[in-house]
C-alpha cells in the first residue's frame, strides 16, 4: 500500500473487490491474498452482492494465477462492513463452486469462520440441515 500511495497519493484506498497478492512473511503460508469488500450503507443492494461475489472470483483468480494449492476466506464484509452474515455465506459457497466448476480447480478452500451463527450456516450451506424435518 505504502508504494501505491507513493504511486498515486497518499489518499489512495485500494478498490473494492480487487485481489492483491503479498507475501506471508511471518505467518504460516506463503502469500496473503488480500480485497477489500463491499461496506453495506442502509438496505442490501444488488450492487453490494455482485462486489462481494467479484472479491471471491478475483482472490481465487489470484490463487489459481499464482499456483497456490489451497486458500482460507474470512467472512468478507460482514461484521464492521455490514454484509448480512447468511447472504454473504451463501455468495461465498455460490461463487467457490461455481469458479471450480468453471476452471475445473482441485483449489481447497476453507471458510474460516469466528462466530457460532457463522459455523452453524456455513455448515447448513456445505453439508445439509443437521435435522432436516
Amino acid at each position: 500500500m505504502e508504494e501505491k500511495r507513493k504511486r498515486y497519493g497518499r489518499n489512495y484506498e485500494e478498490p473494492t473487490s480487487r485481489a492483491m497478492i503479498t507475501k506471508g512473511y511471518n505467518l504460516p503460508c506463503r502469500y496473503v491474498i488480500h480485497t477489500v469488500g463491499p461496506i453495506v450503507s442502509g438496505r442490501l443492494q444488488k450492487s453490494d452482492c455482485e462486489q462481494l461475489s467479484d472479491c471471491y472470483r478475483s482472490c481465487l483468480g489470484a490463487a489459481l494465477e499464482n499456483g497456490i494449492k489451497s486458500i482460507a476466506f474470512c467472512c468478507i464484509s460482514t461484521g464492521e462492513f455490514h454484509f448480512p452474515n447468511d447472504k454473504a455465506a451463501q455468495i461465498a459457497v455460490e461463487t467457490v463452486r461455481e469458479f471450480k466448476r468453471i476452471n475445473k480447480s482441485r483449489l481447497e478452500v476453507v471458510f474460516n469462520v469466528f462466530k457460532d451463527i457463522d459455523y452453524e450456516i456455513y455448515r447448513e450451506l456445505l453439508t445439509g440441515p443437521v435435522n432436516p424435518k
